[in-house]
């Protein structure tokens, strides 16, 4: 299923803290990845319920599918997206 791809406002903010070139990975993995296959990566537990990560080395991608659209909500490094 080819998802469309929506990203909260705060997604450019969560972005200027990354390396450029790392940035860069976790877009081109949200566009070639996230757009077809988002329904496989986990679901979180608890207070997170609902939602979705996606690993990019030490970055979490926390995501959500609504009907055909994958909203981004959060790109973290992996000590901070939690909480």
């Amino acid at each position: 299923m080819k998802y469309k791809i929506a990203f909260k406002k705060s997604i450019s903010r969560d972005l200027k803290k990354i390396d450029r070139e790392q940035a860069e990975k976790i877009l081109f993995k949200i566009d070639k990845e996230l757009s077809t296959e988002a329904g496989k990566y986990p679901e979180l537990k608890g207070s997170f319920s609902g939602l979705r990560k996606c690993r990019i080395g030490d970055y979490r991608i926390i995501f959500t599918i609504i009907n055909d659209t994958v909203l981004i909500l959060r790109i973290e490094h992996r000590k901070d997206a939690y909480k």
